[in-house]
Formats: C-alpha cells, structure tokens, sequence
C-alpha cells in the first residue's frame, strides 16, 4: 500500500497493482474511515478498482499532513480497527428481451448458448461494484462468468437507451442515462440509476463495495415499474 500526493490538493492511496475483489471492501473501508476522520477537510473521494484519489481543501492542511494522517488511518484498517463491510446489496430488476436486448440474440450465439441460459448466467451471480465512471453512476461491476464474457464492440452504438444492462469483457454495467456505448447490450431496467435532483438521498444508486444482483422481470413489470419499451 503507498500513499503519495499526486498534486497540491490530492492524495493518491495505491492498494495493489491487479484487479482483485479482494481489494474492494478494502478501499470501501478505506473511503469510511477516512470521510468519518477527515471529513472536515475532505472535498471529494474517488473510489477505483486498485486506488482511491482523496481530494482536501489546501487552504486549511497540507499535503505532508494528509500523507501522515491517511497513513495512520490505513495502518488502523489494516489492524482490523474499522470491522468488515459488506456493502450494501442492491436489487436491479431487469427485463431481458430482444427488443431491448440487442445484442441478446448474437451472444447466445457467439457462446453457443441459448438466449435462456444467457439470462440465467447473468442473473446468477452477486456482483460487487469495482468502479463508477465513463458516465455519472455508471458502475463497473465483477465479475461476470467467464461463459458470457465477451469484448465491447469495436465501433460503439451512437445511442445507447437509459437503463440499457450491457456486457463488456469481464463485467456488465448499467447505462445511466442515454449516451453512446460499445457495450453489448442484453436487457434494460426501469431503475433509475442516477438522479441529479438527490431526491433519492444520493445522486447516484450505485457506490464503491456495494454488491448487486440482477432480477428478471417481464415486458409488464417492466412497464409497471416505469420501464420504457422502445416503440
């Protein structure tokens, strides 16, 4: 672990060098500990899959200072001062079908598989939240069975539907809102997965350590649930 100011206002902590889901109730501890501390100089924690980049207010500390303090917070979390944390478990209702699935049909194909089993290696398994980014509350979420891992297209949708649950090598995410993507794209929800308004206590439904589970649901309770199919 290696805690090292990246510039005047930003302390960079490095738990690892590789992709571990090890490490992501690490750094969620890590994030925990160090808003309840710090949290009066804090401006902004940016979660990764093996970093956490902690943004401070230089007007009051320095960056000596909160090399020395994040150092002395970590070395407690290592101790086991803080407990485990989970994260919490969100639910992600999913309406799998062709014609919101647009690349449900290829992938069963492509891995030989039906578009049945598809759903269910998707919906099997709990996922835990590597990342947030690319767009905001876009979740990078792991790992995906290896039977329906497959790479992003090489020429990106210019449109991808709010909602859209795609799959891109190793991990699957939900788009947020519409933008462009290359994700292979299998089902939509009607959660909202961002909403800028906070009405729902944070902008974003996914954070860092959370872990989530796929739902399937049909056309109706998709609709019921606020879900737009396309026309």
């Amino acid at each position: 672990m290696r805690v090292h100011a990246v510039s005047e206002q930003a302390v960079q902590v490095e738990f690892g060098r590789d992709i571990d889901e090890a490490l992501i109730p690490v750094i969620a501890r890590a994030v925990e500990a160090i808003r309840a501390e710090l949290g009066s100089v804090i401006i902004d924690l940016i979660p990764s899959y093996t970093t956490l980049l902690c943004f401070y207010d230089y007007n009051q500390v320095d960056s000596q200072w909160m090399v020395r303090e994040i150092t002395r917070i970590l070395s407690a979390i290592d101790a086991g001062g803080t407990g485990s944390i989970g994260g919490r478990l969100v639910e992600i209702p999913v309406w799998y079908d062709l014609s919101v699935g647009y690349d449900l049909d290829a992938l069963a194909q492509q891995k030989s598989l039906s578009i049945t089993e598809i759903i269910e290696l998707h919906s099997a398994r709990e996922y835990q939240v590597f990342a947030i980014g690319f767009n905001p509350g876009f979740g990078f979420l792991g790992a995906l069975d290896e039977r329906i891992a497959t790479p992003r297209h090489s020429t990106p949708r210019r449109q991808v539907q709010q909602g859209s649950v795609g799959i891109a090598d190793a991990q699957t995410a939900v788009y947020p809102m519409a933008s462009p993507g290359g994700w292979n794209i299998i089902g939509r929800t009607p959660r909202v997965m961002f909403d800028p308004s906070g009405r729902s206590g944070q902008a974003a439904l996914l954070s860092v350590g959370d872990r989530v589970r796929f739902i399937p649901i049909s056309r109706s309770e998709f609709i019921e649930q606020g879900g737009q199919p396309d026309a």
